[in-house]
């Protein structure tokens, strides 16, 4: 087991995926979409799979604004360099995926923060999804339920 590996176990927020596999991959605990940090050697491939425009909304959505909506997402998502102090970091992908966005990152970690970087760059996509959210449809629960929480969190802090 490498220390990256070992830093991904040891961490409260991640899970092993398979400890049965050769693969050392592991998932986050906390968050609302799927992802996942494999270890490969000195880097960490990151996959974040977060859901549509039209696949979190109960009506039809007009496809100029689904596009419009997947080219801002992709836009800003390959701004995820700038969330870690890590070596470096690589968005290599990102693509629809029958009713999900699928982001792909490399990162080559600091050393000992391999884990916390990796976290980092997870709700950093998960969180540019949550922006691109567009007021004014109706969602399904989970993204309602989400809206919701963010608008209490809001109203709780003092700017």
């Amino acid at each position: 087991m490498s220390d990256i590996d070992v830093e991904f176990v040891e961490h409260g927020r991640f899970r092993a995926v398979d400890e049965e596999s050769e693969e050392a991959a592991f998932e986050p605990t906390t968050n609302d979409w799927s992802a996942r940090a494999v270890v490969e050697a000195e880097t960490v491939d990151i996959t974040v799979t977060v859901p549509t425009l039209s696949a979190v909304v109960n009506e039809p959505v007009a496809d100029v604004v689904e596009d419009g909506w997947y080219d801002t997402f992709e836009r800003r998502v390959v701004d995820a360099d700038s969330v870690t102090l890590a070596d470096d970091v690589t968005v290599t992908g990102v693509s629809r995926e029958e009713g999900d966005v699928v982001v792909e990152l490399t990162l080559t970690p600091r050393s000992g923060k391999a884990d916390d970087d990796a976290l980092a760059l997870v709700n950093y996509v998960e969180g540019t999804w949550f922006e691109g959210v567009i007021p004014g449809y109706d969602y399904v629960e989970q993204v309602q339920s989400m809206r919701e929480q963010a608008a209490q969190n809001g109203q709780g802090s003092s700017i």
